[in-house]
């Protein structure tokens, strides 16, 4: 029997993005023809290249400007529609702009998340108190409740918005390049918590980034905006073999690395030279690894030159081949050094040996 997919929480039918018409200047259409879902308990990545246009994109899916074409839906309803407390009843947004909200304590601020619920006095329920308690857990921030926001790291900042997002309980969560301004660990922080929440909420979490190793690791969905006004929606998986990320990011010597999984430039001043790389486990990886750092290629096969790597710390490396100096050190710094020091090989040099 063939399994039933969930309807989609936020939806775009045929939408054009881009900005309307002001008095003497034509609307202009950033986006067209955009189809898209974002079913429950999926995390959904928007990439692509600066200017074109993730976050027009973006703006018209949570209703800060209306679409030029088409309609965005949420739950099956026509967002345009909807009044403003029932949209934040069902859809919260995190910018990447920080929030000035003076003294605040952590607990005050995720409490905002609830203003949706309350009646005209402001009163708060049990179900407010729950929410907010379940919101401050959910996003890892619970022992923080009590201390004020402007005394918090940039990222104990950014959980807590996730906090007063979730204490709407949304059933889409949006966040615009929530990883911005944080450091190496608190991004991946983050990104381990966007992933469980997905699971523990059941909310479609859509996230735009600049981090395509980010969107290809934790993604279950893809939005890639292409510079010719077009989205195309799918797995990341594939996205990446299907080559549609890689004319995406296409340029003067950039080319998408199945094997890093990211973008990489060709370094102009590189020998351009082959070398087999002959080892075991993270030796091996981390030596492919420099080798393309230095300017050259790994190969799986047999080629004129073999570079051989024995575990450890430091690691020790020696390189052979026809026709070539052979050269030994310690240390991947050496190897990039040593493979840099190559002047270009004859073609017969290439050669297997």
């Amino acid at each position: 029997m063939t399994p039933v997919s969930e309807p989609a929480a936020l939806q775009a039918v045929a939408v054009t993005a881009g900005y309307p018409r002001r008095r003497r200047h034509p609307a202009v259409s950033v986006l067209e023809d955009v189809h898209l879902a974002a079913r429950p308990g999926e995390l959904i990545t928007l990439i692509g290249p600066n200017g074109a246009g993730k976050s027009t994109l973006l703006r018209t899916l949570v209703g800060a400007q209306p679409p030029l074409a088409g309609h965005v839906l949420l739950d099956g309803r026509d967002l345009a529609t909807l009044s403003a407390r029932e949209r934040a009843r069902r859809l919260a947004v995190v910018l990447t702009e920080p929030v000035d909200v003076g003294q605040m304590s952590v607990e005050a601020v995720v409490a905002l998340g609830r203003m949706p619920y309350r009646s005209w006095i402001g009163r708060g329920t049990g179900d407010d108190r729950l929410a907010v308690d379940r919101a401050l857990v959910d996003a890892g921030v619970d022992e923080l409740r009590h201390r004020p926001l402007t005394d918090l790291s940039d990222g104990e900042r950014q959980r807590v918005m996730v906090a007063r997002a979730l204490a709407q309980e949304p059933a889409v969560l949006v966040l615009d390049e929530p990883t911005a301004f944080l450091d190496v660990a608190r991004r991946i922080e983050l990104a381990a918590m966007l992933s469980r929440l997905t699971a523990a909420t059941g909310a479609a979490i859509v996230l735009s980034t600049h981090d395509l190793g980010f969107a290809l690791r934790r993604s279950d969905q893809v939005w890639l905006v292409g510079g010719d006004g077009s989205v195309t929606a799918g797995a990341p998986e594939d996205l990446a073999h299907g080559e549609a990320i890689a004319r995406t990011f296409a340029g003067e010597n950039m080319s998408f690395d199945d094997a890093a999984a990211t973008i990489v430039v060709a370094d102009d001043t590189a020998p351009g030279a082959t070398v087999q790389v002959v080892g075991d486990g993270r030796a091996r990886q981390w030596a492919e690894h420099a080798v393309r750092r230095a300017g050259w290629t790994p190969v799986a096969g047999e080629c004129g030159r073999v570079l051989r790597v024995e575990p450890g710390t430091p690691c020790r490396w020696r390189v052979e081949g026809t026709r070539v100096p052979h050269a030994a050190g310690i240390s991947f710094d050496s190897l990039v050094t040593h493979l840099r020091g190559q002047v270009a090989p004859r073609p017969e040099d290439s050669r297997t040996a």
